[in-house]
């Protein structure tokens, strides 16, 4: 896959004007765009409409965690608005996952991918809510429920990415978030890696947020990114 293809720019923006203002900024060269939870919240669907019109690709970062038939409308939704990837929490078992990717079957080009381990939690924190065993034991458990539902890839710490890949196989997609240039900081993720180590472990594509979208000269940063990844 083309180094740029592989990267997606996450507008974790609370405002309209903030992530215009980003994608004017990155202009042709960034083809991929995250949209979570915060920017749908504040700016609402159009925004999502906005970009695929432009040509751009949509990963709608959902983490969809509801009774199966809520889950299926979401992603129905999602596949109406054109986007490219929308994520469905994998702790909801092969019953919400399976009806994710059901729905998905009326739009070709819409993929789900399951969210493992949020890149946030430790060893700690799953012990906290009940669960015993190690963060890699939970993040393979929930791999393979994922695969066994027919997700068509996964999100995943760069920590976890070569793990997973021999339970994907090599056509399955694996988003990385968490990922930061060497020498900057990883922010909130707990389990983080580099562009390059994400990549070179067999991920698919990796989420870059502040490190582009925070820096004084986006389309700098953007350029990083890629040469980081061998292009």
């Amino acid at each position: 896959m083309e180094p740029t293809s592989q990267i997606i720019v996450a507008l974790d923006c609370d405002s309209r004007a903030a992530a215009d203002s980003i994608v004017e900024r990155l202009g042709e060269e960034c083809r991929f765009y995250k949209v979570g939870l915060e920017l749908l919240t504040a700016v609402g669907p159009d925004f999502i409409k906005h970009l695929v019109a432009q040509g751009k690709e949509v990963f709608l970062d959902l983490k969809l965690f509801e009774i199966p038939n809520s889950v299926a409308g979401a992603v129905r939704a999602a596949g109406a608005l054109g986007v490219a990837m929308v994520t469905v929490h994998s702790m909801g078992g092969v019953g919400i996952m399976s009806a994710a990717v059901d729905a998905a079957r009326d739009f070709p080009d819409l993929r789900v991918l399951a969210l493992t381990v949020v890149t946030s939690m430790t060893d700690g924190d799953l012990a906290d809510i009940g669960i015993g065993d190690s963060m890699q034991e939970q993040v393979l458990r929930l791999a393979q429920l994922a695969a066994k539902a027919g997700c068509h890839g996964l999100i995943a710490s760069p920590q976890d990415v070569a793990a997973l890949r021999s339970v994907l196989g090599a056509d399955g997609l694996i988003v990385t978030p968490g990922v930061a240039l060497p020498g900057e900081s990883s922010g909130e993720h707990a389990r983080s890696g580099t562009p390059r180590a994400a990549i070179a472990a067999g991920a698919s594509h990796v989420v870059v947020g502040r490190t582009v979208t925070r820096a004084t000269d986006p389309a700098a940063a953007w350029r990083l990114v890629r040469a980081d990844l061998g292009s």
